[in-house]
């Protein structure tokens, strides 16, 4: 008898390959796909606002990038000693208002940069829960202010689709050329209910769904999926029962790789499989001329990859491997 159900996303029939720029916006999720993505030298910028969970804030950051919006004092607020805006991550915010607006605009100038070449844009979406000041401005991030001060709702598949759609036409005409990927998370909003977490996923599936069927060179890769319907079971989840654990992250990410890439990139994934591996390696004995020859075979290999793949930066590894 089987008692797991496994299926494979189908291949993409456009595929990643390393000279290509990858923009990875959204919840924390991307954080997982983006780490491994710079773990095998890809070129990435990620949640240039920090992590993002609903769509309508994912939306605003996107139009806020191809216009290149620089924020000003007044977008700011003082919370808790710091000041904050409401479209960004913690990490952005600071006890001096300089600072802070200042990091945020450096921010906001790279990402416009970064994304008029970028060649993929990958979106994961959250939740379809957001949190509305009382003039129905949708924020990004509560910063710990009382939960008395905003509304919360679900929104609708309709008004997320719409949102969507808004932002990726002006990004289109900022880049024409450009792939985009949509993903959920599997990460489980519990927080909100069981019952209303699934609510808000389903919102999120049916708006993304229905705006690839109206954009060009648009893709789904079902991460959702594979980790409640195939993988489906608490094992694969961490202590919290809300996080995909270890395991479950890599399951997905070969499912990624194995739909997404094709097969020269990812002979050369394993190439540079090999320098990760040997980076981590830890000596018996760092002096000993079996150590050297380890590190002279290994700066050596980084040449030659070098050598046929220009654009890869080994520069780290370079340095701790140079004999």
């Amino acid at each position: 008898m089987n008692f797991h159900l496994e299926f494979t996303p189908k291949k993409f029939p456009k595929t990643i390959c390393h000279p290509e720029k990858i923009f990875l916006i959204g919840s924390c999720f991307t954080e997982n796909i983006g780490s491994k993505l710079k773990q095998y030298k890809f070129s990435v910028m990620e949640n240039p606002n920090g992590i993002l969970f609903n769509p309508l804030s994912i939306a605003h950051s996107i139009s806020s990038y191809v216009k290149d919006h620089q924020y000003s004092e007044a977008d700011l607020f003082y919370q808790n000693e710091s000041w904050n805006s409401w479209d960004h991550h913690s990490r952005f915010s600071h006890h001096d208002e300089a600072r802070c607006l200042l990091g945020i605009n450096q921010s906001q100038q790279l990402a416009h940069g970064y994304l008029r070449n970028a060649d993929w844009l990958m979106i994961t979406l959250g939740s379809a829960f957001v949190y509305e000041l009382e003039n129905s401005r949708v924020v990004a991030n509560c910063h710990k202010v009382p939960t008395d001060k905003f509304a919360k709702r679900l929104v609708p598949a309709a008004e997320i689709k719409t949102a969507l759609l808004t932002a990726l036409k002006e990004l289109l005409q900022f880049n024409p050329n450009i792939k985009i990927i949509f993903t959920i998370s599997p990460v489980r909003h519990l927080r909100d209910g069981f019952i209303e977490n699934n609510r808000s996923k389903a919102a999120l599936i049916q708006a993304v769904h229905e705006v690839i069927a109206e954009t060009n060179n648009s893709f789904y890769f079902p991460a959702y999926e594979l980790v409640i319907d195939d993988l489906r079971d608490y094992r694969f989840y961490a202590e919290d029962m809300v996080h995909p654990n270890y395991a479950a992250t890599n399951y997905v990410w070969e499912k990624f790789v194995a739909a997404c890439m094709d097969d020269d990139c990812q002979q050369l994934m394993k190439e540079i499989n090999i320098i990760n591996a040997a980076r981590s390696h830890t000596p018996f004995n760092p002096h000993s001329q079996q150590h050297a020859k380890f590190l002279h075979t290994h700066f050596e290999k980084i040449n030659q990859l070098n050598a046929v793949h220009p654009y890869l930066n080994f520069e780290e590894e370079k340095r701790y491997f140079r004999p």
